[in-house]
């Protein structure tokens, strides 16, 4: 049994973080741990408020999976404050974590800024640890400040972030509303792209976390982290086309279309 492990914040509508990572490392036949950076009062509608977990609690509970249960992958997603940023980048290297992949949250699908400017700065840290950073495009032009439209903007920032980090990078072009869902990595330099059908559906909360999620459990399982986001676009894909309608906003998508409906008798 492969074990992930991620550290995020809690989505009280159950699309995204903490709940979208745990059912997607469910899905993948792996087994979920979670250490909680923060309280959301969220659903499809938007983000509401947030309760933020000590950075010394989020230290706590990080100590506990790791001296008990070790991950084979971590994801890491919402960090609110450059305390709680510095805990989980002093426990994931004391404990030398392996095939971390960052997802850097800093604005919700439903547009509201959910770390500080302070936080942003901070992130840098967690960078250096990191197997892959995987910003989408809001999130990758207030990071590198490059404005992008198309394709060969995506190209540049993807690049930049890269060897800011020096680290490789999943720029994701969801918001883009032309073609595919097109993704681009960097890595050492070098780009590679991922496509997938672009899914007529307006349900799209917690798509990030959920590919985020994906791509470290194929990185726990071994395969190579191009398998990793390829296997993880089919998912999310799919997952998508399952057309999941719930709330009155932008809903969830369906993370457990690929379970059979066969442990609860009709």
């Amino acid at each position: 049994m492969k074990k992930v492990l991620t550290i995020a914040g809690s989505d009280s509508s159950g699309g995204a973080g903490i709940q979208a990572d745990i059912k997607t490392v469910t899905a993948y036949g792996m087994y979920a741990m979670s250490v909680i950076t923060a309280l959301t009062a969220q659903n499809t509608t938007g983000v509401y408020g947030i309760h933020e977990t000590p950075p010394d609690f989020v230290a706590l509970q990080i100590d506990c999976v790791f001296k008990d249960i070790f991950p084979d992958a971590v994801k890491i997603g919402m960090l609110s404050n450059p305390k709680t940023i510095d805990a989980v980048a002093v426990k994931l290297q004391e404990y030398a974590a392996k095939n971390i992949v960052l997802d850097p949250v800093m604005i919700s699908t439903s547009g509201s800024r959910l770390l500080s400017a302070d936080g942003e700065k901070a992130l840098y840290k967690l960078f250096a640890l990191s197997s892959l950073i995987t910003p989408n495009i809001p999130e990758a032009q207030a990071l590198c400040g490059v404005v992008i439209k198309d394709k060969a903007d995506m190209e540049r920032a993807a690049k930049l972030l890269s060897a800011q980090a020096h680290r490789p990078v999943l720029l994701k072009g969801g918001h883009l509303t032309d073609g595919e869902a097109a993704d681009c990595l960097c890595d050492n330099g070098s780009l590679q792209w991922f496509f997938s059908p672009r899914i007529d559906n307006p349900n799209t909360h917690g798509t990030g976390c959920t590919l985020s999620s994906a791509i470290a459990c194929g990185l726990a399982g071994g395969n190579t982290l191009s398998q990793s986001i390829q296997a993880a676009k089919l998912y999310l894909t799919e997952a998508l086309e399952s057309r999941l309608n719930i709330g009155q906003g932008k809903g969830p998508v369906n993370h457990m279309y690929n379970i059979p409906n066969k442990i609860i008798p009709k």
